[in-house]
């Protein structure tokens, strides 16, 4: 039961932005680390340092031990402030978040950056669940993910949804429909836009396959090789491969020891000078912003693995594409965007996606918590800054927008996608 709305017991931490950033310019952070851990050691150490504690730690790539760090500090504190840029907030934003490693929540504060919005992360666990009155905000949003681990913080969060006293968005009825064997069932039949069957295949049925007992087609309809094929539950590229045939297959089971895997037909998306250039869109308000554009001579990039640093000609190219972005490549895919956009329902998302060769949109999966920053170099990268700000700048317009809707306000966005239960 969720009460009226109270000062909020917060824990200040330093936070998400600034310990990334710190990490991505090549700070040392043993030196705070050793602090931090004198503190815990002595007993004078507050919550939101060890928070920070634990996010230190998974930046130094002790995952599990930061994790463990995390859920002892929630354990008995769930609310914590990153305050705003300003001296006096303009806006007080609760941002609801699962118990999970630094990349399964948006990293909302790098979208906050110089604002004057005051940030309360309010962390609902299993045990904790959600307090009984909630902290002071003028509008909520849902940052935990579609992942296997947020799930029971999801649905403690759609449970109260219907009473929350605020404006609440990213509605978590709509998170879930962003898994991979989800998202093309959503998108299916949009004119302009193509997004790759993709199945949930087990070890035994990949093996049979192999061996020739079954057929592709028996896994999912449109699946042949060359497929796509990754262990679920992954991201960043981890286990994906590009597998051609029946012996390439075998080759890959025995190198994996994961249980399930997704797959997916193979689209090959060069362009016609043989590089690849994959795309990533912020959806703000059902706008399209450029995010970025990785181009490569290999199909399966990321922005790091594309080397763009390196390249000023690449660099150029990603210029033009953000500097006519909206004249160019998002009025080419417009009522796909649109429509995508609708039947999605979240207020912010973002999109990995490219144009196939016959100049759709090609999307290879949508989620809530990739990160969109501003630590690029501004000297190598001048173009990306105006561009970040404007993405920032669409983001804070929207969460006041919302926030100046009044609690009574019904919240249609799960009724205007129409698409709410599309499992």
């Amino acid at each position: 039961m969720l009460h009226p709305l109270a000062a909020p017991n917060y824990a200040d931490r330093i936070g998400f932005a600034q310990l990334t950033r710190q990490a991505f310019e090549g700070v040392d952070l043993h030196p705070l680390r050793d602090q931090l851990l004198a503190r815990i050691a002595d007993g004078t150490a507050q919550a939101g340092e060890g928070l920070d504690l634990s996010l230190i730690a998974q930046l130094m790539g002790e995952k599990e031990a930061g994790l463990v760090i995390q859920s002892e500090v929630l354990s008995f504190h769930q609310l914590f402030r990153t305050p705003a840029a300003g001296p006096k907030p303009g806006l007080r934003v609760l941002a609801l978040a699962a118990d999970i490693d630094m990349g399964g929540n948006t990293p909302i504060e790098f979208l906050l950056e110089g604002s004057d919005i005051e940030l309360l992360t309010l962390y609902v666990t299993k045990d904790k669940g959600l307090p009984e009155t909630l902290p002071e905000h003028d509008v909520a949003i849902v940052v935990a993910s579609d992942s296997e681990e947020c799930r029971e913080a999801l649905a403690l969060i759609e449970k109260a949804a219907p009473r929350w006293p605020r404006r609440l968005l990213n509605r978590p009825e709509l998170i879930g429909n962003l898994d991979r064997d989800k998202l093309f069932r959503l998108l299916a039949g949009i004119p302009g836009l193509d997004i790759p069957v993709t199945a949930h295949a087990t070890r035994a049925q990949l093996s049979a396959l192999v061996e020739g007992r079954i057929a592709c087609a028996e896994i999912t309809g449109e699946l042949h090789f060359p497929m796509i094929a990754r262990p679920r539950g992954t991201h960043a590229g981890v286990g994906l491969a590009k597998l051609d045939d029946a012996p390439a297959l075998a080759a890959y089971l025995a190198e994996r020891q994961e249980q399930d895997f997704f797959v997916a037909r193979f689209v090959d998306y060069a362009s016609p000078d043989g590089l690849y250039r994959k795309i990533r869109l912020t959806m703000v308000d059902g706008k399209p912003y450029a995010c970025h554009m990785a181009i490569a001579d290999r199909w399966d990039i990321w922005y790091l693995n594309a080397y763009m640093a390196f390249s000023e000609e690449k660099r150029a190219e990603e210029a033009v594409f953000m500097q006519d972005f909206d004249r160019a490549f998002a009025a080419r895919h417009r009522h796909a965007l649109d429509e995508m956009s609708r039947r999605v329902g979240l207020d912010y998302f973002i999109v990995d996606c490219a144009e196939n060769q016959n100049g759709d949109l090609l999307v290879f999966e949508a989620d809530n918590t990739a990160v969109v920053h501003n630590m690029d170099s501004p000297v190598v990268f001048p173009y990306k800054p105006p561009q970040m700000r404007k993405i920032f700048a669409a983001f804070t317009a929207m969460l006041s927008r919302h926030a100046k809707t009044t609690d009574k306000t019904t919240d249609k966005t799960a009724d205007k996608a129409g698409v709410g239960s599309a499992a």
